[in-house]
């Protein structure tokens, strides 16, 4: 067996965030609610959009599928997180810390893609409305959406491949949560500079070119409205991005300060306050953030619930 290979650490304990009890116990409550709330929101959106034939377009089948991936996401991380608050020490396998960091990396990467995705679909639908129906067909929207779970969940392979090769003697203190690349890899004494190197590089590439997509999308987009001659019409044209827009700012200023620098594993507290904000906050707000500016999609889910009560208590009277 080849050095790399050798390992004296089979699991790793999570800090989590250490407090007194009655505070542990309340954090618990406040993140299970969250984490109930995220899954109800986003069930709720995704129903609506399979049931609704009026949502059955491009930009709709987007939002539903950000939706899966947001409930997937939360997943991953906050019940490992939520049972650090009840169990000391909270505990995990190596091969599921690596499990773990796969499917955050995947998830993570693809949201990245997808976002690049939607903002593609946006300056179609804004630079180009006459020929959004010929260009933005069902068929070229489930391909970007499914390009984008492929190239997420593929390039996550190469970067836990080798985050999984270095040498971790003895110390298996993880301070985070969740499995994170930076607080795993700070937990490495040896072999550790090449994974390093590769997922840097790889949250480059993954972060560069689809954030060069979306900047250039809402370059052509605030061009072409800024040509339209009403207020109210340069509105009503940016009204329908900037939903999109500020989910963007959103995830680009979290990921850009947890993960695009070269040895972030040096700032652990304010990696571990960001990543609690994004793993259990965004997912909470960008659903609203999409609903709060789309009237289509408020008509559609209240439909949807009132519909869904009425069957409810018609079954229950019978």
């Amino acid at each position: 067996m080849r050095e790399e290979n050798i390992t004296n650490v089979n699991e790793f304990i999570l800090v989590g965030f250490p407090t007194a009890i009655w505070l542990q116990i309340l954090l618990f409550f406040l993140f299970l609610g969250n984490y109930l709330f995220v899954l109800m929101e986003n069930l709720v959106i995704i129903l609506t959009v399979w049931i609704n034939g009026s949502l059955h377009k491009p930009m709709y089948y987007f939002l539903g599928s950000m939706s899966f991936l947001e409930i997937w996401y939360i997943s991953v991380t906050v019940p490992k997180m939520l049972v650090g608050f009840l169990l000391h020490p909270n505990t995990i396998s190596f091969l599921g810390c690596m499990t773990q960091l796969y499917f955050f990396i995947s998830l993570v990467c693809t949201e990245c893609v997808l976002l690049a995705s939607m903002a593609y679909d946006r300056y179609v639908a804004i630079c180009h409305p006459l020929h959004y129906p010929v260009i933005m067909t069902t068929e070229l929207c489930m391909q970007l959406i499914t390009s984008s779970w492929i190239c997420g969940f593929s390039i996550a392979v190469a970067k836990v491949y080798f985050i999984s090769r270095v040498t971790f003697c003895n110390n298996n203190i993880l301070n985070h949560f969740f499995c994170d690349v930076s607080p795993v890899l700070k937990l490495a004494c040896k072999n550790f500079s090449t994974a390093e190197t590769v997922d840097f590089s790889l949250a480059i590439v993954i972060l560069i070119f689809p954030f060069t997509a979306t900047v250039i999308s809402y370059g052509f987009i605030i061009s072409t409205v800024l040509r339209i001659p009403s207020a109210a019409g340069q509105r009503k044209a940016f009204s329908t991005c900037a939903s999109h827009l500020t989910v963007v700012v959103i995830y680009y200023m979290a990921v850009i300060f947890m993960y695009v620098r070269p040895r972030a594993i040096a700032s652990f507290n304010s990696n571990k306050l960001i990543s609690a904000i994004y793993a259990v906050l965004t997912p909470m707000l960008n659903p609203i953030i999409y609903c709060l500016r789309n009237q289509e999609v408020k008509d559609a889910i209240r439909k949807t619930i009132v519909n869904g009560w009425g069957l409810f208590l018609r079954d229950s009277s019978l």
